[in-house]
């Protein structure tokens, strides 16, 4: 074989015949590693987070909520026909009512100085009706309200002004039951 052809034989053969020396990759598996047991293991069960309070917020939430309660509402002269602001208050006690199945009230209605006392403790019943009729429509059970009437004996402000006669033509509210465990709506 001339030499040219020997060399090429050889050039050729040499990287098959180290492909076929090539030992195969032999497939190791890896030892299981055996992490340390932790003092505490983790459970499946996190423990719960307990919340932060702030105490004062929680204090501020049932004054407002109390103070709700308490909020006076207004009447128009001889009327027992709720004003729009009125009604709004209303809404606010009834979702710190909703919110405190518990609680009870009292609605006392008053009047101002004109008119006879018959017919100021008549207007002052229907004004406290009014604003139960307004609750009870709402869903608040019936029960948890009282009604009554004071006509023209107590009035919030003295003298003989329209200032004043707005001031009496009111329907004012009392806590009666459940206002030692407020809770905020």
């Amino acid at each position: 074989m001339p030499r040219l052809t020997r060399v090429a034989v050889l050039l050729l053969a040499v990287p098959l015949a180290l492909g076929a020396c090539k030992k195969k990759p032999v497939a190791v598996t890896p030892e299981p590693v055996t992490p340390a047991t932790p003092a505490n293991p983790p459970s499946n069960n996190p423990a719960p987070v307990t919340p932060v309070v702030d105490e004062a917020a929680v204090r501020r939430a049932i004054e407002a909520a109390r103070s709700a309660l308490l909020q006076t509402i207004y009447f128009d002269y001889d009327s027992d026909e709720l004003r729009a602001d009125s009604r709004a208050t209303l809404d606010d006690k009834l979702r710190v009512l909703n919110a405190n199945p518990s609680a009870r009230l009292r609605i006392e209605g008053h009047t101002d100085e004109r008119g006879s006392d018959e017919y100021n403790l008549a207007l002052g019943r229907r004004r406290a009706d009014q604003a139960k009729r307004y609750l009870t429509d709402r869903g608040l059970d019936a029960s948890r309200i009282e009604t009554m009437s004071f006509g023209r004996e107590k009035p919030a402000a003295s003298g003989s002004s329209e200032e004043a006669w707005a001031q009496n033509r009111r329907g004012e509210f009392q806590i009666i039951a459940g206002g030692a465990e407020l809770r905020a709506p």
